[in-house]
Order: C-alpha cells, then structure tokens, then sequence
C-alpha cells in the first residue's frame, strides 16, 4: 500500500468512528454540551465534515458545493460546533458522508504532490499539497475523535472504538471503579507529598 493510499484508510476509519460515537443516543444526548465549552457529539460530527469540506475543496479547487452558513463572514462564532434544533442528525450525518465522498474524489483524483492553497492560514505557510492536507485531516479528525471517546464514555460508559475493543482492559463495571478509585487515591497522596515539600 503507497502512502497516499495508507493515509486514505486512516482517514476514512477515522471518520467512521466518529459517526459511530452517535449510534444509539437520543438526540438530547447527541446534541448535549459536556464540558463548559459547549463540546458535544453532533457538533463534533459538524465541525469535522464542514473543516474537511473545505480542505478537499476550496484548498485544491474544487468547491464541494454543499451549504455550510455557519462559516459566513456574519455567523456566530462556533456555529458549526453544535446543532441548532432546526438543523437534524440526518442532515449532519448526510453532511459528513456528502463531505467525506467530495473528499475520497479529490484524494483519489489528485497526486500527492499536487499543490493547494489554504487562504485562511497565514501567508508564510498557506502553500500546501495534498499530502500535508491529507495528514493534516488524519490528525484533525483523530483529535476530535478523541473528544467524541471522551464524551460518549461521560454520556453512557461506551469506552473504545467499538464493543469489545482489544485496546481497553478487559473489566467488568465493578472493576473500572475499583481502578477509577485507585487512581484517585494515588492523585490524593500526591497531592498530600506535594504540599509537603
């Protein structure tokens, strides 16, 4: 497998494991802010597809053509990480595919090497080719999914990429809280050392 190729497969996991941290919650849960910025599941699927959209698109020429208001020069600021009632999972959800598909066309289409340009990035570093911008979504996508990891585990206790992932330690519920109140012990009694320096 070449390295455009390697970098193709990681992006499209990627970006079916983060659908796959919506599947089964209501839309209350989907759509809820957990942290006190506002994260949340449904705007991370928004957020990803939209950024990904113009990467593919605008930076090589090629207009994906799809509707994002929320990066018009008078929306609100982080409109595109979250959803407005109005705005449906199945809207997003078709948004990410519709984003992904213009995306694999462009990757496939285009050579490594081919050179794009990202207006919105300061001059000195705005020339870019398709290789930058590949691994440059890999990472973008991987960070957020890693939010959406997070997010879903604080929703309903959903760990890892999928049911039965060999990543994470085989423990029943009784175990993750019994290891869960050992590293609070341990982050108690270094606080305790620390203060007695």
């Amino acid at each position: 497998m070449d390295d455009k190729a390697t970098l193709h497969r990681y992006l499209r996991t990627r970006r079916a494991d983060l659908l796959a941290k919506l599947d089964g919650l209501s839309e209350y849960d989907a759509r809820r802010p957990l942290t006190p910025t506002g994260t949340n599941l449904l705007g991370l699927v928004k957020h990803v597809a939209s950024v990904e959209a113009g990467y593919f698109g605008e930076v090589f020429g090629r207009p994906a053509g799809l509707d994002l208001p929320w990066f018009a020069e008078d929306a609100e600021p982080d409109a595109d990480l979250w959803a407005a009632p109005g705005e449906t999972r199945e809207q997003i959800v078709e948004l990410h595919r519709s984003a992904a598909a213009h995306s694999d066309a462009t990757i496939e289409e285009l050579a490594l090497d081919e050179p794009g340009v990202v207006s919105w990035w300061p001059e000195e570093r705005r020339h870019v080719t398709l290789h930058q911008i590949l691994v440059h979504m890999c990472v973008e996508t991987a960070h957020h999914l890693g939010h959406a990891d997070i997010l879903r585990e604080l929703i309903d206790g959903s760990a890892g990429q999928r049911p039965g992932d060999a990543n994470l330690s085989d423990r029943s519920p009784e175990g993750w809280a019994v290891h869960r109140a050992r590293i609070e012990a341990a982050a108690v009694a270094a606080e305790a050392l620390s203060a007695g320096r």
